[in-house]
């Protein structure tokens, strides 16, 4: 009766939005260490102090946020009010 406080049957839940916040944060993770490489806080790696890549970590950082918005915005969507 937890979830079904009317009594009647209880529809499935629907897991809405996982996968484009799951691929959000992975594009988060990676933009950040790009970043921080690009900007040669992690020493003696290949793209260490290249510009190029504290760039382009921005930019799939910035995409991973809006992927994670949009997924966010897919699960409350999914939700029925009774």
């Amino acid at each position: 009766m937890v979830n079904n406080e009317t009594g009647t049957a209880a529809e499935p839940v629907r897991l809405r939005g996982w996968l484009t916040m799951s691929l959000g944060l992975v594009c988060i993770v990676l933009g950040s260490v790009w970043t921080l490489q690009g900007l040669d806080l992690f020493e003696h790696e290949l793209m260490s102090g290249k510009t190029a890549w504290a760039a382009v970590g921005g930019v799939v950082a910035l995409l991973g946020l809006a992927l994670v918005v949009i997924g966010m915005r897919r699960r409350s969507g999914g939700k029925t009010t009774a």
